[in-house]
């Protein structure tokens, strides 16, 4: 028997991904077949417990039936028209659910409004739709178009980020993205880019030190009338899952309302229920006038939203905004059935349990693993921060829960952030199961740093 012929099916797809794949490319070792629900399958038939959703993608579990039901019923009709060739109304309806669904600044927004027909029934019969939005392919894409918009709106070109901020890799997102992993050697990078600190509790940055670094850069790098928006995630993802506090993000409001800059609220990771509300920013007592999300609303595939106040979205000049594929038709309608699952009776407050339930189990967790230093986040959007700033124990963690059959993702500057991103379909029996194996990958990684 030859050496191919020995090697496993995940061995040869690995073999092949070396010899085609570019290297840049980051590739696990896991080689997937199939999925279902919070479950993977690779192809030796391994079975795992999925609590990293394709980063963050799978808000509602790999193949929901109404979703797959919807894909599949748009395939029979067409596949792609480019909605700057042929107009189709899945991509309206899209941005109309997106208008019901737009976060005002009091809790639970207008989310809670029922909807009400189709895109061309329902028209003219909203007398609160405040807000358009356009579709594209990728969060990085959106960051990219809600700059655009922003600038276009300003007549200014200065962005303002964050330290620890990811919004992409693309030329512009990468100078917005704080990692540099992300865009060392790809310069030079976007100008008119600008960087901020941003609360950071465990590490001993406060909202006070945030703010203060805010206005120093007011001070000495950029004019706040030279600023077109300010883009902060409400959770940041990449950076470590760190929740941003209400009082800063709404310091930050009266700082755009002061200065006439556009508040960005970019929700690809945080949005569609991560937090347990439809979007992060509902539970800060804040408005945007942009906002942008991704990865979930996609239900599997590329689609990622911005959406604004009208007069915002409609200050770009005609072919100003677009995209080949940007609005797909299928992912469109996927789209608009994972708004249906996301906004069904009992969702939230599935969410919500969730998200306790979590809580409280990590923090049990935390008291028991010394290696541990803090349990945060908002709602079930949760991580653990690890003591030590450094990359290993987080490694050795994944790599362990790998081992036991658990799939998990670690983040942060540092790398030393294990997030959780569970369906928040999963039953409490995979969930107590990817937690019991979380726990002893913990272990593991806490005795060999020992």
């Amino acid at each position: 028997m030859s050496v191919e012929e020995r090697a496993s099916a995940a061995e040869r797809v690995l073999a092949a991904r070396e010899r085609y794949v570019a290297r840049g490319v980051s590739t696990p070792a896991l080689v997937v077949a199939r999925a279902e629900g919070a479950r993977v399958w690779d192809v030796d038939g391994r079975e795992f417990l999925d609590f990293a959703g394709g980063i963050a993608c799978q808000n509602l579990g790999h193949g929901p039936s109404a979703v797959v039901a919807a894909i599949h019923e748009q395939v029979d009709r067409y596949l792609h028209q480019c909605f700057m060739v042929g107009t189709y109304e899945p991509y309206i309806e899209v941005c109309r659910r997106l208008d019901e669904l737009w976060p005002t600044a009091a809790e639970g927004g207008r989310n809670s409004r029922p909807g009400v027909g189709s895109a061309a029934a329902d028209a003219s019969s909203n007398p609160e739709a405040q807000t358009k939005s356009i579709l594209v392919n990728s969060g990085a894409e959106a960051i990219e178009n809600a700059v655009k918009i922003a600038r276009a709106a300003t007549g200014r070109a200065g962005v303002i980020v964050f330290d620890r901020a990811f919004h992409g890799r693309t030329s512009l997102t990468m100078a917005m993205t704080a990692k540099l992993v992300y865009k060392q050697g790809f310069g030079p990078l976007a100008t008119d880019v600008y960087r901020a600190a941003a609360p950071y509790p465990f590490r001993g940055v406060s909202t006070e030190d945030a703010l203060a670094s805010l206005e120093l850069l007011f001070q000495q790098d950029v004019d706040q009338t030279d600023v077109a928006c300010i883009v902060l995630e409400p959770v940041q993802g990449e950076g470590g899952f760190i929740p941003m506090p209400p009082e800063f993000v709404q310091a930050l409001r009266r700082i755009c309302d002061e200065a006439g800059i556009l508040y960005v609220d970019d929700e690809v990771q945080s949005g569609c229920g991560r937090t347990g509300t439809m979007w992060a920013i509902e539970q800060l007592g804040v408005e945007a006038d942009l906002l942008v999300g991704g990865k979930t609303i996609g239900g599997g595939l590329p689609l990622a939203t911005v959406t604004g106040r009208a007069e915002l979205m409609d200050s770009v000049h005609v072919g100003g905004l677009g995209g080949t594929f940007g609005g797909n038709p299928v992912a469109c309608a996927a789209a608009l059935a994972v708004l249906d699952e996301l906004t069904a009776p009992g969702f939230r407050e599935r969410a919500e349990q969730l998200g306790t339930f979590l809580r409280t189990r990590l923090e049990e967790i935390a008291a028991r693993q010394p290696i541990v230093g803090e349990v945060r986040g908002l709602g079930p959007m949760l991580a653990l921060e690890l003591r030590e700033p450094t990359p290993d124990a987080a490694k050795a963690t994944t790599a362990a829960a790998f081992d036991k059959g658990l799939l998990l993702l670690a983040c942060g500057l540092d790398g030393n952030v294990i997030r959780l991103l569970p369906p928040l379909t999963a039953a409490d029996e995979e969930l107590e199961r990817g937690l019991g194996l979380l726990e002893e990958a913990l272990g593991d990684a806490g005795a060999g740093s020992g």
